[in-house]
């Protein structure tokens, strides 16, 4: 098992409204072998709560650390992804997280657009499902074994 200079577990935000998606992409990360812990957020007002431990998320600061990446979907109800997007990088606390868009969109100015807002890279969903654990196991690759990030 890969350790990070962290002394705790990876934490993933996963900002999604659709329940299939969650859990196939849940179970992708499960079967690429990333060991880390997934929080589940179905829209962009719970995923900005989850981040600020506000509401439902209150009073979890010691067991609710920062996550190290958030998995967002573009089209959420509430408040979609680009909302998050946009407030997460003009928050001094939270913009070092790295953010990759997880989404079923190909639409070229839905790329331009959120690299624009600040995301650090941009997925189409992939239809089979052995795609999706590929993808996983390259982000966990990439995101935790391959760069640098800021200690939280």
């Amino acid at each position: 098992m890969h350790h990070t200079k962290k002394d705790r577990e990876i934490v993933i935000l996963l900002a999604d409204d659709d329940p299939d998606d969650v859990l196939l992409t849940k179970d992708a990360i499960e079967e690429s072998k990333l060991s880390c812990v997934i929080k589940v957020v179905e829209d962009g007002e719970e995923a900005l709560d989850y981040l600020h431990n506000r509401k439902d998320f209150q009073g979890e600061a010691v067991y609710n650390p920062k996550p190290d990446l958030i998995l967002l979907d573009l089209n959420m109800p509430r408040m979609d992804g680009r909302e998050v997007l946009r407030h997460l990088k003009t928050d001094d606390k939270l913009k070092s997280i790295p953010v990759v868009v997880l989404t079923t969109s190909k639409q070229h100015e839905d790329i331009v657009e959120t690299y624009n807002l600040g995301s650090n890279s941009f997925i189409t969903k992939p239809i089979k499902y052995e795609e999706l654990v590929k993808t996983m196991k390259m982000i966990g690759e990439y995101w935790f074994k391959t760069v640098e990030l800021p200690a939280a």
